[in-house]
């Protein structure tokens, strides 16, 4: 679970910069709001930077979001991901 972890402190630090109450892994509301929000980054427009990322990048970005969501998915399977 690091990478989740790991990837929800990524996140809890950007809310930091616009006030917004930190995310937890115990609420269920958080855990589906993280969820978006890796759904979001995996959309081809968001993981490639509309094209500007070099293809290494973009695979070690994809990457590391599927083991977020997959750690995600293990630790609640509610979650529901949009594609």
């Amino acid at each position: 679970m690091r990478a989740l972890q790991e990837y929800l402190e990524q996140r809890n630090q950007i809310r930091s910069l616009f006030k917004s109450r930190p995310l937890s892994l115990d609420s269920a509301q958080d855990r589906q709001r993280l969820a978006d929000d890796i759904s979001c980054a995996l959309s081809p427009e968001n993981l490639t930077c509309d094209g500007e990322l070099p293809r290494s990048v973009i695979q070690k970005k994809y990457q590391m979001l599927t083991r977020v969501r997959q750690q995600l998915e293990r630790l609640d399977p509610a979650v529901a991901f949009y594609e």
